[in-house]
């Protein structure tokens, strides 16, 4: 006995499931149900012995009727050994004026569709990127002519510079190039899908930080930096040793972040300076809530007195509406003999205080998820994730970060250090 064929009620009043249904018309033609509600006619068919699925319209936009008249000329296609999904294809093509589609032209489309989703210093990064690694390879060729082993060419020469950071961006821009370009009809495969295991792995390294023992002699020569560089750069460092937060994030610090009375700092996701223009925030995409100590409150006072009629607390030197470079602060770590070469002193950077930091309150027995939240990790447990939310343990890291200021001071008293805040 046949089965029985959809008509318009079994569509129109079809209910979505928790995965995806499908109510099957014949012949290869069904209608697909999203968890959502949404409902798409799809055609499974076969062509030189792959199976294939053409996308036939949505439902309502395309009715039982209509959906039936398409899948009728596909099927009439694929009869005469003619491919509809690359009949589709071209037709795209033809449609958006593109015929022979070069990579140049998809890369650019997509690039155009995307950056309203990003800030504009991401948009400006992934541009260069193609710009100078991608489309002086891969630029004027056909799209559809791209294969893995061209793509890999395009990832050896960054690495060849041992630029393994941007061959890995480079190679996922690639990537989600061609996912749309599928999308979008342009081309049929992605070359790039598989290639992540060919990306050089470079040599895992920690960031070089203090260990407790150095910690007491490093703040008393930064108590004494100011003799020998700027007293803003020393403010930076004292600020990113007393929150212990990235440097990116202390070097972008804004005067409209801080409430000195509620003594938080409120790191947003995203930056936008007064010209509008957007900077990244946070590592994470969310606000950051840093509370502060009395400590820190009477820094950020000494470099509102310095820097206070910009926006930034610490801008160049050369344009004050760009911050310091994360350079100025490693130097002047290294200037103080912390750079790996001077007898009695380890190597320091930046970054490594943040290690040292949660080293030091876990040894002391912190709550971890307070320190967690103060070092801004991303949780990637998704249980845990929605437990832990931006303010969660505020009043543990209250406590926390006065007990870490106090910790230094008294460190660096017992080393006679002398305080100049």
């Amino acid at each position: 006995m046949a089965k029985e064929r959809l008509n318009f009620n079994a569509v129109d009043k079809a209910k979505p499931g928790p995965t995806d249904r499908k109510l099957t018309d014949g012949g290869g033609l069904y209608l697909l149900i999203k968890p959502n509600g949404s409902k798409y006619w799809r055609y499974d068919y076969r062509f030189n012995g792959k199976r294939k699925t053409l996308a036939l319209g949505v439902y309502p936009d395309i009715s039982l009727k209509e959906a039936r008249t398409r899948h009728g000329d596909a099927r009439t296609q694929v009869a005469q050994n003619i491919d509809p999904s690359e009949t589709k294809r071209e037709a795209r093509q033809q449609e958006s004026g593109l015929g022979c589609t070069t990579f140049a032209q998809v890369a650019r489309e997509w690039w155009q569709k995307q950056r309203g989703t990003w800030t504009d210093n991401h948009a400006d990064r992934i541009r260069r990127r193609f710009d100078q690694d991608v489309l002086p390879h891969l630029g004027e060729r056909a799209i559809t002519d791209i294969s893995p082993q061209d793509v890999i060419r395009v990832i050896r020469q960054i690495e060849a510079r041992n630029a393994l950071d941007v061959a890995s961006r480079v190679l996922t821009d690639i990537k989600r190039v061609f996912s749309y370009a599928v999308i979008m009809g342009y081309a049929g495969g992605n070359p790039g899908s598989d290639l992540n295991k060919v990306l050089k792995a470079r040599k895992s390294e920690h960031r070089a930080s203090l260990p407790r023992a150095e910690l007491p002699g490093f703040l008393a020569d930064l108590e004494s930096y100011s003799q020998q560089g700027r007293r803003l750069t020393q403010l930076a460092l004292k600020l990113l040793i007393l929150t212990f937060q990235r440097s990116a994030e202390i070097r972008g610090a804004r005067r409209d972040e801080f409430d000195l009375k509620k003594r938080l700092w409120r790191i947003p996701g995203v930056r936008v300076d007064s010209e509008g223009n957007t900077h990244q925030g946070m590592k994470m995409k969310t606000e950051h809530l840093v509370p502060l100590s009395r400590q820190a409150i009477d820094v950020i006072k000494d470099i509102k007195a310095i820097s206070g009629q910009y926006e930034l607390l610490f801008p160049s030197e050369r344009d004050r509406r760009q911050p310091m470079s994360d350079n100025t602060l490693r130097l002047a770590i290294f200037r103080m003999g912390y750079d790996g070469n001077t007898p009695g002193k380890s190597k320091a950077v930046p970054h490594g205080f943040r290690n040292t930091a949660s080293s030091i309150l876990n040894e002391q027995g912190f709550n971890p998820d307070a320190i967690e939240r103060q070092l801004s990790h991303m949780e990637r447990n998704g249980v845990r994730a929605a437990y832990i939310h931006h303010a969660r343990f505020m009043e543990d890291r209250q406590e926390m970060m006065q007990w870490w200021a106090d910790y230094l001071d008294r460190e660096r008293q017992a080393f006679g250090g002398v305080t100049t805040v």
